[in-house]
């Protein structure tokens, strides 16, 4: 344990700490210039009043989010604003900036789209894309596992999208379940950038400060390392994985000092252990995923996006071997069968996004189904009352 103190909390000497701080002091004052004028530019002018906003649908630490339309186009959106009462806290104030900032910077169909934002009073907000599938955590929540190839197919799509972000200098930081949104059709589409980093700016992070969820945080993030890389949030992406094929956490720790010693020390149970059918190749890329590290992890997000096409391939293969050429369903992306040849990232044949999209869909006939059961269920009272006052 003390280690992990000490990692925390390296030795510095206090003239050269002062010197370095006053260079930041310097740097912090050049940068904040440059970020006014890149906030502005990010902002594509939008008004509050150009939504129609809806009812509120959650609420953070920093921030509350409101569903809503606009009004120009129709398209369905949420809208994100900063609480009043941390209006006036200047680094909570830039951090909702600089999230403003990194949407406006990514564009990429797995990732949540960014509309615009503004200020509203002494409130800024921004709007995004809004999807109605829920996050993959509601998911897991419901039905505890998902099966291997749900699974690849999450992994495919998330590191497409971490490849993006990672290509633009962008490190999100806090890679979990409940920050993967789903629509219908079992697109993922990674949100909430809210701690992520910005490497062609200046980190708002002071040194040594750890950031992310402790669950799934990389053994770099813990101790606060200086040369945090994208390879952090492959780390996040394998703990991840482990847990939707498994339906528990790499590590379990009761509290974060425990979970910091074993992301640090201790090595991860194996995928392929616990699970019986889940693919020697898929357990063993979350093995590399969670390597202490970074250097043993893959190379980047997309060799793991790789992999993963390759084995939804030989699955999907497998299954034709088995299918009457009659009976074959056609492939999630609306792309021909395409067996015998490669096919490029968007047209691979997904069964695992099948999956997710028919989960999607029972879980919404089932609500449907329970509430038109309470409106019956409603009426026959009604009745019963209007019966007794005859």
């Amino acid at each position: 344990m003390l280690d992990i103190i000490a990692a925390l909390h390296p030795p510095c000497d206090f003239a050269s700490g002062l010197y370095r701080r006053e260079q930041r002091s310097h740097q912090a004052a050049n940068d904040r210039d440059d970020h006014q004028l890149n906030w502005a530019t990010a902002l594509n002018r939008l008004r509050l009043e150009d939504i129609q906003l809806g009812p509120r649908i959650g609420v953070g630490t920093v921030g509350e989010v409101y569903a809503g339309t606009l009004k120009e186009s129709g398209d369905e959106v949420a809208v994100k604003l900063l609480l009043s009462a941390l209006s006036e806290d200047a680094l909570v104030r830039a951090r909702f900036e600089r999230e403003t900032l990194i949407l406006a910077k990514l564009h990429h169909p797995n990732i949540i789209r960014y509309y615009g934002g503004g200020r509203h009073g002494d409130r800024l907000f921004y709007a995004m894309e809004r999807v109605g599938g829920g996050t993959v955590k509601e998911l897991l929540e419901k039905f505890q596992t998902l099966s291997w190839r749900e699974v690849a197919s999450i992994a495919r799509q998330v590191c497409s999208a971490l490849q993006h972000a990672h290509n633009h200098g962008i490190i999100h930081r806090d890679l979990k379940p409940g920050n993967l949104f789903l629509d219908q059709a079992g697109n993922i589409k990674l949100g909430d950038f809210g701690i992520a980093r910005d490497t062609q700016a200046a980190d708002l992070t002071h040194q040594g400060l750890t950031v992310g969820t402790h669950a799934y945080m990389s053994p770099e993030q813990i101790v606060g390392a200086e040369n945090v890389s994208g390879k952090a949030d492959l780390y996040s992406l394998g703990c991840v994985l482990f847990e939707l094929l498994t339906g528990q956490k790499p590590f379990q720790g009761t509290n974060f000092a425990v979970l910091f010693e074993q992301h640090l020390h201790k090595p991860p149970p194996k995928a392929i252990d616990l699970v019986a059918d889940c693919p020697v190749k898929l357990s063993e890329e979350i093995d590399r995923l969670l390597a202490k590290r970074p250097e043993d992890r893959p190379f980047n997000a997309r060799a793991v996006q790789g992999a993963m096409m390759e084995l939804l391939s030989e699955a999907n293969q497998a299954t034709e071997k088995q299918t009457p050429e009659a009976n074959r369903p056609e492939s999630s992306s609306g792309v021909a069968n395409q067996s015998s040849m490669d096919v490029g990232a968007g047209a691979v044949i997904d069964p695992g996004m099948t999956l997710l999209a028919r989960k999607l869909h029972t879980t919404e006939e089932r609500r449907v189904s329970w509430l038109m059961l309470a409106m019956l269920g409603l009426a026959a009272v009604g009745l019963v009352c209007v019966a007794a006052m005859l």
